[in-house]
């Protein structure tokens, strides 16, 4: 048996759906609470966890984060799908003509794309590996396609550093849940800073190199791949000419295009990364994919497509959020934010938050879901120990991405469009 196929029968026995785990670590949060944790009220302190669980699901700040986490994915996904985005895709093709090369190229534009956009990131690199799968199945070339389906996923080893990760967006933003405690922490000095910009470099770098050594090394096969692509004809009368009008397509994507330049650049007396959070994120995207599909036809039905991978957005976020409220109701947060203060100091601490996170981040397979649990814990901990909010943010944001690469539940898209196993 090949190292390879060791790995996946270990992942196999241990790991199950992330739904499971979702629920598993529920039922592990629950039961030690119930047993570190007191009631607080002298009420029957079962029942007493059962409502801080109903709360933190219900919780109205945390479903609109989840709702915003859904579009970005939804709405990145059907830009990728757009026909101008697919034409530069397939034009990159050419230049994959071997294992090697379409590895580094799959991987770096992936990482350019994912830093970003996580949502585009995530399905641009699994258009891409498909198409360079179809073309090399065409012309006969010797592929290795899972090595190529792992290049189209390495953007998830920057996006938590990037423009759209979850942690740094939504403590940019007004009103986020824990802005009572930490205030607004402009992107200026999370994303943006000297530090984090320099790793997302390295890794631009050094993680393309890596794919190409792999890709020397592993040659791969002929494939036998059919084209993903499908034509339609439809006949088009009455109103529903307004559903391919490219005019009304253009205009309405085009004035959300406007506004959000004119939020950006005009409206604001001085130009700040503050104006980056989900909502404008969307906004962009939602404006980029109308033009993009130049008709509300297409724009809907590429919706239709993408939008079964937000399902697990959906229905796993709640269960996340109710994790949260018995942590921060029950007092979780404090005896596990004490222990962290005790073991650590200034300097340690951010190592042991992105050790934590990259091992909860198994676990808890969504950096919004993550920082939904492990962010009242980072932020209460650092503030005890006066340790910099943003830099302990970014550690758990690299903690995140970085078990990323072992945690499927992010592949399920790619695993859908390419057609390969986890």
């Amino acid at each position: 048996m090949s190292f390879a196929s060791r790995v996946e029968k270990v992942f196999k026995s241990v790991l199950p759906t992330p739904f499971t785990i979702a629920v598993l670590l529920t039922f592990f949060t629950f039961l030690l609470a119930l047993f570190i944790t007191e009631s607080k009220v002298g009420e029957n302190h079962f029942l007493q966890l059962l409502q801080f669980w109903e709360q933190g699901v219900w919780h109205p700040p945390l479903l609109v984060f989840a709702m915003q986490m859904m579009l970005m994915l939804v709405l990145g996904h059907t830009l990728a799908l757009s026909k101008p985005i697919s034409k530069i895709i397939e034009k990159g093709t050419k230049y994959c003509n071997n294992t090697a090369n379409a590895a580094a190229i799959i991987c770096f534009f992936t990482l350019l794309v994912s830093f970003f956009n996580w949502g585009l990131g995530l399905i641009f690199g699994a258009i891409f590996a498909r198409k360079v799968g179809e073309h090399a199945s065409k012309k006969g070339i010797l592929l290795n396609y899972p090595l190529i389906g792992a290049a189209g996923y390495s953007g998830l080893m920057v996006w938590h550093g990037g423009i759209s990760g979850s942690a740094p967006i939504k403590i940019a933003e007004e009103g986020h849940f824990l802005a009572d405690k930490i205030g607004v922490i402009s992107q200026a000095d999370t994303i943006f800073s000297t530090m984090n910009i320099s790793i997302s470099i390295v890794l631009l770098i050094t993680l393309p190199l890596l794919m190409y050594y792999l890709g020397k090394k592993n040659k791969g096969t002929i494939l036998n791949l059919s084209t993903s692509e499908k034509s339609e004809t439809t006949t088009i009368s009455g109103a529903e000419k307004l559903d391919h009008s490219r005019i009304l397509a253009l205009l309405f994507g085009g004035i959300i295009l406007f506004y959000a330049f004119y939020k950006a650049f005009v409206l604001p007396e001085t130009i700040s990364l503050k104006v980056i959070n989900p909502n404008y994120i969307n906004l962009v995207l939602l404006g980029l994919a109308i033009v993009m599909h130049k008709s509300f036809f297409n724009f809907l039905k590429a919706i239709d497509s993408a939008i079964g991978g937000a399902s697990g957005i959906l229905i796993q976020f709640p269960l996340y959020f109710g994790i949260m409220g018995i942590m921060n109701h029950s007092g979780l947060v404090q005896i596990m934010s004490d222990f962290f203060v005790n073991i650590s100091n200034e300097t340690t601490f951010p190592i042991f938050t992105f050790i934590s996170a990259a091992i909860v981040n198994v676990f808890v397979p969504s950096g919004g879901g993550q920082w939904a649990v492990q962010g009242p814990i980072i932020v209460e901990a650092a503030i005890q120990l006066g340790v910099s909010i943003p830099k302990s943010i970014m550690a758990l944001a690299y903690g995140d991405q970085l078990t990323n690469m072992l945690q499927p539940f992010w592949a399920l898209p790619l695993l859908g469009i390419t057609g390969l196993k986890a």
